[in-house]
């Protein structure tokens, strides 16, 4: 291929990467809050965290974008950006899916925690935060892992309003050079090495997170190694 385009190719690269950060910050956000609200206390708010989840999960991540894209406008009188609405459309979507990652981890959580946290005292929200969080977190990572990698993969969808990302730039790229084999295989092994990246960032985030989880503090575990001081005759 020719310097440019190689050019056209690293912009849709950039611009796929750009679609993956902004989609994911959305899902992860959208999915920890209604992950957290299907196990709130209140019915109305479990159903309404319900009610999204069931739209989100039940409808095409494509559909989706062109309604954000094409029926918006119609509708409200004003345009989304291509970015903006496969953003919008991709992170709500598998933010859907997140959030029941989340609840499912939540709730695997052993109820003395729960117990406990409430004969501290302490509010739902510094139950949530200072007991459940954190032993559910790293329960989640391997799982959302997955769907990150997923969600990598329908950033492709964009493609069909026109949006310039990796499949699209590779799409034109074929056309100019009439070469299928050879673009779709280099844009196969683009996708490839990103999503491998993106799963030993995860692993790697899981490791530190679950670093000192269920391990002794090594000030306890060292004082059980010394002896005991005993008085005469071996008593204390």
């Amino acid at each position: 291929m020719t310097s440019g385009l190689w050019e056209l190719v690293l912009q849709g690269i950039w611009t796929t990467v750009q679609l993956l950060v902004f989609s994911a910050l959305l899902g992860a956000a959208v999915a920890f809050v209604a992950g957290i609200a299907r196990t709130h206390q209140s019915r109305a708010v479990r159903f309404l965290a319900g009610l999204y989840t069931t739209v989100f999960r039940g409808t095409s991540a494509l559909i989706m974008i062109f309604w954000i894209y094409f029926v918006l406008p119609l509708s409200f009188g004003w345009q989304l950006v291509p970015m903006w609405a496969g953003t919008l459309a991709l992170g709500l979507t598998y933010g859907a899916y997140g959030s029941e990652i989340v609840r499912g981890a939540i709730a695997a959580v052993d109820p003395a925690q729960r117990e406990g946290g409430i004969a501290l005292s302490f509010t739902p929200w510094q139950r949530m935060r200072l007991i459940l969080l954190p032993q559910a977190v790293p329960e989640m990572i391997p799982p959302l892992s997955n769907l990150l990698v997923e969600l990598l993969k329908g950033t492709a969808l964009v493609s069909l309003m026109g949006m310039g990302d990796l499949a699209f730039s590779g799409n034109l790229v074929r056309l100019a050079l009439q070469e299928s084999a050879e673009i779709y295989t280099y844009i196969l092994l683009i996708y490839f090495v990103i999503a491998f990246l993106l799963t030993r960032l995860m692993r790697g985030l899981e490791k530190k997170l679950k670093a000192g989880v269920g391990k002794e503090p090594k000030a306890d575990a060292e004082s059980r190694l010394q002896p005991q001081a005993t008085g005469v005759g071996g008593f204390s």
